[in-house]
């Protein structure tokens, strides 16, 4: 079985090994496991750009979505598989190949205290103004990102608003033309 990234194909979980236990299912070398009718591959930080490269190379030329989430609150069960320990943050990308007309989604663990992933605007330049936005609301960096700026808030915000520890309620709202203290 390959653990190689770049590998186009899917390799199966029928294999075993010593101990009868089927391998998991691997594809660009990621675990893998399915949601909403597409295949999630779940890459370590440090496979997350040969992904993208592989994913591109095999004809998944749209970058559509990347955004992240906060699990700090979150006291459900997490779908991840097995080998993959969940972390505060997730990266989550989606792909498409028109040639195949196929989508697929990559889930990368982020620990809040190194919350850095690489940039994937070297593969996907359109993925730039993404990037930013999830720094800008999260904090996340994106190493080698060409200009790792805030995009939604102004220059001199201090926090990142959709985080789950980010204080709400700070900012008093005025409407115009509304009446003075009752």
């Amino acid at each position: 079985m390959s653990d190689e990234v770049g590998s186009d194909t899917t390799e199966e979980a029928s294999e075993s090994d010593d101990d009868g236990v089927p391998e998991p299912e691997r594809r660009y070398g990621c675990l893998v496991s399915s949601g909403l009718d597409m295949a999630v591959l779940h890459p370590e930080r440090d496979q997350w750009l040969p992904t993208m490269g592989a994913l591109f190379s095999d004809g998944f030329d749209m970058c559509i979505d990347l955004t992240a989430v906060d699990y700090l609150t979150y006291d459900g069960q997490r779908r991840l598989p097995a080998g993959i320990e969940p972390e505060r943050f997730e990266v989550v990308a989606s792909f498409l190949c028109f040639e195949r007309r196929e989508r697929i989604r990559t889930k990368v663990q982020v620990p809040a205290d190194d919350a850095v992933v690489a940039s994937a605007t070297s593969v996907y330049p359109g993925a730039d103004f993404l990037e930013r936005e999830v720094f800008d609301l999260f904090g996340i960096e994106f190493a080698d990102h060409p200009d790792l700026s805030r995009i939604l808030m102004p220059e001199s915000w201090i926090g990142h608003p959709l985080r789950k520890d980010y204080a709400t309620g700070a900012i008093p709202v005025q409407f115009k033309g509304a009446p003075g203290p009752r």
